[in-house]
């Protein structure tokens, strides 16, 4: 059963079960990231996202998948759906389909819309971190991992303008689009899971961005931050982002207002902290603590204060600080967790007093620091 997503003059969004379809109903310029007709093209006449595997455990699918490579697999696809494959510039993910989500943003004559898919829980990243693979110049892949990481994840990105654009715009447009995309995760301040850094993507981010061909249209030549086509851009795919990670991972505001989330890119974890509030606190202090740790955990003060702890330790670690200066500041923020968890502004100067944080042990100033205020909360 189809569901129609977006009705326009120049396309037709429709959702088809696991699949996402655009089709172009005139001429366009495509540029995308897809395995066939990827690149810059006029010859693509539909979009494609869909649910390739699931998330987890579907092993024989994903075997089956490499089997018939990219060029294989996209033909497959493109016969299910009935579509000549050099009409198709395709994306796959592990997404829902379901969750997709549509944001239309216009000003004047423009009317942007974009529609996202995304998941994080496994493959966001950070430009730049470590790589597990490389691509030789056979083309084969080799592995070379750092240690071994998740790679379930992809944020995928159908971005369709209603104007003409020239060639440098359509590539302006990929960099706010990136940014957009980027300032979603910032905002719900999504970790790597393979650095020390916040998320700006995942490994497997795809994108396909399509603009009418007119010849009676001036093609507009500026996407970036400064025109009202980049605001339009980066607005849409933000917004779009955030949407769909809510439905896709329950990620929203809300729910990142928690110890774990602040402190996870540095290894503060589910399965470490509770072995390291045991080992710090009396036996019955430990129990009243682990039946009330969600509490502790998503309290807005206790949060606010991991969350500047994370970005003092960021400050050091990019240099902004010195080294020298990092204990002496992060004692200082560790007392305001410490008084946070007791619920004592006023405990602060004895928090700071007797508590202590050594360079190579950052983060068991935090553990300390909670132990420390629980024990005061009741005393």
């Amino acid at each position: 059963m189809e569901e129609i997503l977006d009705r326009h003059e120049h396309y037709l969004l429709k959702k088809y079960g696991r699949f996402l379809v655009t089709a172009l109903r005139t001429p366009h310029q495509v540029l995308s990231t897809s395995a066939c007709s990827g690149g810059m093209t006029d010859r693509v006449r539909f979009l494609v996202n869909h649910q390739s595997v699931e998330g987890q455990g579907h092993l024989d699918r994903f075997e089956w998948m490499l089997g018939l490579g990219e060029t294989g697999y996209h033909h497959h696809v493109c016969k299910e759906l009935g579509l000549e494959p050099d009409a198709v510039a395709m994306m796959g993910t592990a997404a829902n389909m379901n969750y997709a989500a549509r944001i239309v943003e216009t000003f004047a004559e423009l009317r942007v819309c974009a529609v996202v898919t995304a998941g994080v829980e496994g493959n966001a990243g950070c430009a730049g971190d470590p790589a597990d693979w490389h691509e030789a110049e056979s083309g084969q892949m080799e592995r070379h991992p750092h240690e071994r990481h998740p790679h379930d994840g992809t944020i995928n990105t159908m971005l369709l303008v209603n104007w003409p654009l020239t060639p440098g715009a359509m590539a302006r447009a990929v960099v706010t689009m990136t940014e957009g995309k980027s300032a979603a995760l910032q905002d719900l301040a999504v970790s790597s899971r393979y650095s020390q850094d916040l998320a700006t993507g995942t490994g497997t981010d795809q994108y396909c961005i399509a603009a009418p061909l007119d010849e009676a249209k001036q093609p507009k030549a500026r996407a970036g931050h400064h025109a009202k086509l980049g605001e339009l851009i980066g607005s849409s795919v933000r917004r779009a982002t955030l949407e769909a990670l809510r439905w896709q991972n329950g990620l929203e505001a809300s729910s990142t207002r928690s110890l774990y989330h602040a402190l996870k890119r540095y290894g503060f974890k589910e399965d470490r902290f509770s072995p390291a509030m045991e080992s710090r606190l009396g036996a019955d202090e430990y129990a009243l603590l682990d039946k009330n740790i969600r509490s502790v955990v998503h309290d807005p003060g206790v949060s606010a204060a991991a969350y500047a702890y994370a970005a003092v330790w960021d400050r050091v670690r990019y240099g902004t600080l010195s080294l020298v200066l990092a204990a002496p500041l992060l004692r200082q923020q560790a007392a305001v967790l410490a008084s946070a968890v007791a619920a004592k502004p006023e405990a602060w100067p004895a928090c700071f007093e007797q508590l202590a944080v050594h360079e190579d042990t950052l983060l068991d100033a935090v553990y300390d620091a909670i132990a420390l205020g629980w024990r005061l909360k009741w005393t």
